[in-house]
């Protein structure tokens, strides 16, 4: 143990070493592992982005962890990690909050090792691994870590000059209705078809599932909000929503010949979601829109709903609803939009509908 230190509010706070054999999460990306080696047991109203050892007491709806590498860990009770304090909006699973009032107690609302307080589930799924907090992991000073105090990536410039990477954006009526699926297979076109490809996603809670997806698929290079030290996007204002979306475009979509491919999490009228697609700094880069829906419905009301609220009509359909033969047929009938199979993929005519 090191010697106790004062803190700002003169109290004395215990610094301790964390113990070997912890896993970490990507939720805490940015941050180095020479970085992850103390905490102070000072309890405090969380904020997002502070970052806390902890350890699992109680085993609910995840039973593993997703390390920045994108491997898989089992965990059980007792096993400790780093984790970190975010808000998650996610219709199949969670709406949580990062907690008002200090506690020892949180829940466990990703596998990335986000944590906050669950306010709303889904009734189809378990209740929420619990964490006993142990305290926040801090320098051997004492100062406490925030993630988005340490971003890993930063523009070289701060205007964007035209022309410039041709971006896909991929946006869907919900969680789960195919989005990823197709970003991937418009990296996997692309790239076969001789283009350089670039992917991200702009919005949702911190995962590599998704980018890593991308990348298996041709994109060269991958990157999300985590990058920059966002455990999630649910709740940012508007500045710094677009702030992520000019970042991330200033980095990686600045040669004209290449292709950049870019997701947005959940629905089309989730509320970060809409207010990207509001945005024309955002609906100005977009090359082609790819919308993803559940069912021939579902894609004929969101074709209507871009149309009415955002002014923007999907290039291509694609999502879940292709899986279904009767389904494109439906929307065939109804919808002049061409259909993208992201699952039966025909090179040159996919080529096509995102060249063209």
């Amino acid at each position: 143990m090191h010697p106790r230190l004062e803190t700002a509010g003169g109290s004395r706070v215990a610094i301790h070493r964390i113990s070997k054999g912890f896993v970490v999460p990507s939720g805490v990306y940015t941050l180095k592992p020479c970085q992850l080696k103390f905490y102070n047991t000072e309890l405090k109203t969380p904020e997002t982005g502070d970052v806390v050892y902890g350890r699992i007491k109680h085993i609910g709806q995840h039973s593993s962890l997703e390390n920045r590498s994108g491997r898989i860990h089992a965990i059980h009770g007792g096993t400790t990690g780093i984790f970190v304090y975010g808000n998650r909006y996610a219709p199949d699973y969670y709406e949580a909050f990062v907690p008002e009032a200090a506690s020892n107690s949180v829940d466990l609302i990703a596998r990335s090792g986000i944590i906050g307080s669950v306010s709303t589930k889904n009734a189809r799924i378990k209740d929420p691994t619990t964490i006993e907090i142990l305290g926040y992991v801090c320098t051997e000073e004492g100062q406490q870590l925030n993630t988005i105090k340490f971003p890993l990536i930063t523009a070289k410039q701060n205007q964007k000059k035209y022309p410039r990477s041709r971006m896909i954006l991929v946006c869907g009526t919900t969680m789960n209705s195919g989005k990823s699926a197709a970003a991937a297979a418009c990296c996997w076109v692309l790239s076969n078809l001789g283009y350089k490809v670039k992917g991200a996603k702009i919005t949702g809670t911190a995962s590599l599932k998704d980018i890593l997806h991308m990348n298996d698929a041709g994109a060269q290079s991958f990157s999300d909000f985590s990058f920059l030290g966002y455990p999630s996007t649910y709740l940012l204002e508007e500045k710094e929503l677009l702030h992520v979306f000019d970042t991330l475009d200033l980095k990686y979509a600045n040669n004209p010949a290449n292709y950049w491919v870019v997701e947005l999490a959940d629905g089309i009228n989730q509320r970060e979601t809409a207010l990207l697609l509001q945005s024309e700094n955002v609906k100005q880069r977009i090359h082609r829109l790819v919308f993803c829906a559940n069912d021939a419905f579902s894609s004929m009301g969101g074709v209507e709903y871009l149309k009415q609220r955002y002014d923007l009509r999907p290039n291509l359909i694609s999502g879940v609803c292709t899986s279904s033969p009767l389904h494109m047929r439906e929307i065939s009938h109804v919808i002049d939009i061409p259909i993208f199979d992201a699952m039966n993929i025909d090179l040159k005519y996919a080529g096509r509908l995102l060249l063209a």
